[in-house]
């Protein structure tokens, strides 16, 4: 049978940070994070992150190939991380139904989210496991637990902060013993009260926050309008086996604000994407936007460095797991597998096959050495100079 053959996408989000960077650079002075995570990208499988020269033991066949950048931004790098976090989460969840919650916050908060991104995202993080906590305590009498996802986009690139949230129908009870709960619906909590109880501790802690810097007067506009819109909180009926449920996720872990896919177009101006409009239905349709506009939308999703997007809470936190079911190991999924090996059987696709003669395997024979060239901080330090 043929080895799996991976097609590169026409256009890349690299492609577009190559073409248009300078010119953002120059209109948009991103932070120097943001310049590094854009260089990152742009680098990725080029010469310039070095690699290796393969040749196959059966035909001779030689390829080269080049590192990844690795970063948790990149379009390229996020299927293999997806794969194995899944299989490594197979073992950590618990057998029974699982319920899909999503939490949202208005767009009148974007402008308080941009005025400080890693406060907001935590504080966002805190509230949803408090309201989650808080209901399964009243309705059930016990503690609940959720492994929790931040997006921060919508389909256009525009900022749409919400957190994914897969909640286990189990809890452990003040009589110290594990309880299944929300037998009797396909729901486990009504979503009219998950919003608005989410939306009042949102609320208070960012009112804290704004009289405490005292911005609050600056902001009142903006507070007044997320107060009087209806946050939406979205809930789908219980899924069946863990397993389901963590393939599920997966969906949800590692993806990016954009992949390269979903790119139509690039031009000397221009970049066209899909985007699936839910105010029509869902439809699949094209948009297009300048490039420099384009790489500012996507610098916004660019994550704080350091900052933790998937977070486990309640008895589903590592420390649950440690102290109160003493189940370190099972915490760890421990394979001898190579990581290639695993990704063979998780994806079918072996790297080490030889794509010319299927027969053959690919062996490294030389490594090729990182080319130093300029990249985007050099560029966004001489237009710093120039316009100085």
């Amino acid at each position: 049978m043929a080895a799996k053959k991976m097609n590169r996408p026409r256009h890349e989000v690299a492609d577009i940070i190559q073409s248009f960077g300078e010119s953002f650079i120059d209109k948009h002075q991103p932070n120097s994070y943001q310049l590094r995570v854009l260089n990152a990208l742009a680098l990725c499988r080029t010469s310039a992150l070095g690699g290796h020269r393969y040749q196959c033991d059966h035909c001779g066949n030689m390829n080269i190939g080049y590192n990844s950048c690795r970063n948790r931004h990149c379009p390229k790098c996020q299927g293999s991380n997806q794969a194995l976090w899944v299989e490594d989460r197979i073992n950590h969840a618990y057998s029974v139904q699982h319920y899909h919650i999503v939490f949202t916050v208005p767009e009148a908060l974007n402008t308080i989210c941009k005025f400080d991104s890693k406060w907001f995202y935590d504080k966002l993080f805190e509230c949803v496991w408090q309201t989650l906590r808080t209901f399964g305590y009243t309705q059930f009498g016990v503690e609940s637990g959720a492994v929790c996802v931040l997006h921060t986009w919508g389909q256009n690139l525009s900022l749409h902060p919400h957190i994914h949230c897969l909640v286990p129908a189990l809890g452990y009870s003040l009589k110290g013993k594990m309880k299944q709960i929300g037998k009797s619906g396909r729901y486990l909590f009504c979503v009219q009260k998950l919003s608005s109880n989410f939306k009042g501790r949102m609320m208070s802690r960012i009112k804290a926050m704004l009289r405490t810097t005292n911005q609050l007067s600056a902001y009142k506009t903006l507070i007044e309008k997320a107060f009087s819109t209806d946050w939406v909180v979205y809930s789908e009926p219980s899924f069946g086996k863990a397993e389901h449920v963590i393939r599920y996720l997966g969906q949800y872990t590692h993806r990016v604000a954009i992949s390269n896919q979903r790119i139509l177009s690039v031009n000397e101006h221009d970049v066209t994407f899909n985007m699936k409009d839910y105010a029509d239905g869902g439809r699949t349709k094209p948009i297009t936007l300048t490039g420099e506009e384009f790489l500012r939308r996507f610098c916004m999703h660019i994550l704080p460095k350091g900052f933790v997007r998937i977070r486990h809470f309640g008895i589903y936190s590592s420390h649950f797991r440690a102290t109160v079911l003493n189940d370190k190991d099972k915490m760890i999924v421990k394979v001898k597998e190579s990581t290639a090996e695993r990704l063979k059987r998780l994806n079918g696709f072996d790297i080490f096959v030889c794509h010319k003669c299927n027969k053959g395997r690919m062996f490294a024979i030389e490594t090729l050495p990182r080319i130093r060239s300029p990249d985007l901080i050099q560029k966004a330090i001489e237009i710093r100079h120039r316009n100085d």
